[in-house]
């Protein structure tokens, strides 16, 4: 039956003309409907072709670096996953152990690291202004390798989550959406409630907010960004999903209370971030090696977080949503009340009864990323998947 659900998914991707041949994946926004369509059909078909023991090395060679500038668990062992299911070698890339410690440019490592390499994934998350501008330098340099003669071929360079956006992970939570409601159409309408939670901690990345409020917002969702006052994302991705919104027949709408993004939701999404702001005081810290501030900031912002220890996913909380039936959903790892702090986002009974369908939507991600992969290296990727099913040769020996 999967080898059949496959075929079907392959000729609904055939239908698609997606611009990501030979480009990189790096803003969600800046790719079109279609390619994020895409990506979500190609995402299942490769994971319908794992549960056929179908093989899918579409590689006979070469490498996939990864380059975590933060820490990661899910992401990292995802686009590891992701490698060696379409044939791939990785490298995971440690900057502390090259010669980057010794001052090499970005130019000459994006270089140096691309002679056999298809596509290169990059988490830079934690320093705002910065991330984003990392890769996309990274993305100019190997540019320009390929047309000075440098590199054989161009590698994709894939956003594994930077200061703005997580690709990877909105559209893994919109395959997961897509799976739980039925369809993408089901999803016009639905309520998703992307909420700021209490955490122990600080200076967590603002970019799982900012890339749920400006995917869903595509799909005709109404979505209700809620944080305390102060506790703002970027201004001008709340801009844009306003913008998607409107041109989707969906909403968005900014509220400082959980209780009112909350009620008649449908799906709820509490997930800690640092004030933009905050962010920006941070990096300049950073930057400057400014280790006593950074102390007196830290304890400044464990504070103020402190202040908002009732911003928790609890069980009345979940009373309000429809019906009391919201779904709940979370990147991981949750900051779990009584579980693994004092505090946290979520209450441990919610988050256990949830806990089954928050680990199965974790493992969607290798598959958007190999997705990914296989629309920026692949003309026709349509065609290359139809081949493997129809060759059904067995990915192990059973």
């Amino acid at each position: 039956m999967s080898a059949k659900n496959a075929m079907a998914l392959i000729e609904r991707l055939g239908e698609f003309k997606t611009g990501l041949y030979q480009k990189d994946f790096l803003h969600t926004w800046k790719q079109s409907d279609a390619d994020c369509r895409a990506v979500l059909l190609i995402a299942e078909t490769l994971e319908e072709m794992w549960r056929a023991n179908i093989d899918a090395r579409v590689f006979r060679g070469g490498l996939a670096v990864s380059n975590f500038r933060d820490k990661s668990t899910r992401t990292r062992f995802s686009f590891a996953s992701a490698a060696s299911l379409l044939g791939l070698s990785l490298l995971d890339f440690d900057e502390s152990k090259s010669q980057v410690a010794h001052g090499e440019t970005v130019r000459e490592t994006a270089n140096m690291i691309s002679f056999l390499t298809e596509v290169i994934g990059i988490r830079d998350d934690m320093y705002i202004h910065e991330g984003h501008e990392y890769m996309a330098e990274t993305s100019r340099a190997v540019d320009a390798g390929f047309k000075e003669g440098v590199l054989p071929q161009r590698p994709a360079v894939i956003n594994l989550q930077c200061d703005q956006d997580h690709p990877t992970q909105s559209l893994t939570d919109l395959l997961h959406l897509q799976k739980t409601f039925g369809s993408l159409d089901a999803l016009r309408g639905k309520k998703i409630a992307m909420t700021w939670g209490y955490s122990p901690s600080y200076g967590k990345p603002l970019s799982v907010a900012q890339g749920i409020i400006t995917l869903m917002t595509r799909f005709g969702m109404n979505v209700v960004l809620a944080h305390p006052e102060g506790y703002d994302v970027i201004p001008e991705l709340e801009q844009l999903a306003g913008k998607h919104a409107a041109a989707s027949g969906g909403s968005f709408a900014k509220v400082h209370s959980m209780e009112e993004a909350f009620r008649d939701a449908d799906i709820v999404y509490p997930k800690s971030w640092a004030p933009y702001q905050v962010m920006e005081r941070r990096t300049a810290l950073l930057r400057a090696k400014e280790s006593k501030q950074l102390e007196a900031l830290e304890k400044e912002c464990l504070a103020h977080n402190a202040q908002f220890k009732n911003w928790e996913c609890t069980e009345a909380l979940m009373k309000l949503t429809n019906g009391g039936q919201a779904l709940y959903m979370h990147p991981l790892p949750a900051d779990i009340t009584d579980l693994n702090c004092a505090a946290g986002e979520v209450a441990k009974s919610v988050f256990e009864r949830y806990r089954v369908p928050t680990y199965k939507e974790a493992e969607h991600k290798l598959y958007v990323i190999a997705a990914m992969i296989m629309l920026t290296r692949f003309e026709h990727p349509a065609r290359l998947l139809k081949q493997l099913v129809d060759k059904a040769s067995p990915r192990r020996m059973v």
